[in-house]
């Protein structure tokens, strides 16, 4: 089983960061993609940014030039800087991960529970 525990969400005015964290924990060896979605009410899920263990990346364009995702893979932790934030990027930030190994699974995909990103302008 594989848990992730995001933390970092919060309220923040106009043009401020934040930082997002999220730890995978379990019976794990490795993980593909790691990164980030996020819903805003009533809207749809939508990707915010991942990356692969080469260190490729993927950002909706959206939050391109502004959000940096990164990854710890000797901590199997992802990060999400975000800078620059706008009352847009209010929603529900949900850490992702694909491509999961481990002793009885090969390519796992894992949800964490969300964390909130409120921006006041």
């Amino acid at each position: 089983q594989v848990k992730l525990v995001e933390s970092g969400g919060g309220v923040v005015q106009s043009g401020m960061s934040l930082r997002l964290s999220c730890v995978a924990s379990g019976f794990l060896s490795s993980i593909e993609t790691m990164g980030w979605y996020r819903q805003a009410p009533g809207k749809q899920r939508e990707l915010v940014a991942n990356i692969d263990t080469d260190g490729s990346t993927n950002y909706g364009a959206s939050v391109k030039g502004r959000f940096t995702v990164s990854r710890d893979n000797a901590k199997n932790t992802v990060y999400l800087q975000m800078v620059g934030l706008k009352s847009e990027d209010t929603g529900t930030y949900y850490c992702n991960v694909q491509g999961v190994r481990g002793a009885v699974y090969r390519n796992l995909e894992v949800w964490g529970q969300g964390t909130l990103v409120t921006v006041s302008s």
